[in-house]
């Protein structure tokens, strides 16, 4: 079966035989596998009135510990945002009351935040949710062809630089 990336290396086989275009394969098919598991991801969000943003705060908070509290340092390294982008983020969420957040006790500088009862609520219930709607994107691809793809991504993305957090 084809899909549309095949049409295009199609084109540009017909049109520069000269050129090795097969990188263009997979970097193409990952960017639009990529966009449309992002999508599937943002609707489903949306039916719960979230953005998807708002759900990797708060499951970042869930998945830090027990007490589910982090500084807003490690927030914003871990959640891969600004600290300035963080700030708007926590206001939202503050608004919501989904997080509370307060200077550290011993370093003013410091800033905490946690999830509230309703919080961690929301991100259990969500977290059962979203994991089931991954499942139903996957569905295409049976339980051996993904953890080869998640292998070969693994390697793909630590031989570009990314690392653990």
């Amino acid at each position: 079966m084809d899909d549309a990336v095949d049409e295009i290396l199609g084109q540009w086989a017909r049109t520069r035989p000269d050129v090795d275009v097969s990188p263009m394969g997979v970097i193409g098919r990952v960017s639009r596998a990529s966009r449309l598991l992002e999508r599937g991801v943002k609707d489903f969000f949306a039916e719960h009135g979230l953005e998807a943003w708002e759900f990797d705060m708060l499951a970042t908070l869930l998945r830090s510990g027990a007490d589910a509290t982090m500084c807003m340092k490690d927030l914003s390294s871990s959640a891969m945002v600004s600290p300035g982008a963080l700030t708007n983020r926590m206001d939202h969420l503050v608004k919501r009351g989904l997080v509370d957040r307060w200077p550290a006790p011993n370093n003013r500088r410091m800033t905490l935040v946690a999830l509230t009862e309703e919080g961690r609520r929301v991100a259990d219930e969500m977290l059962v949710l979203h994991a089931a709607n991954e499942e139903r994107l996957l569905a295409g691809l049976p339980e051996e062809e993904r953890e080869a793809l998640a292998g070969l991504l693994r390697k793909l993305l630590v031989s570009l630089g990314d690392t653990s957090l």
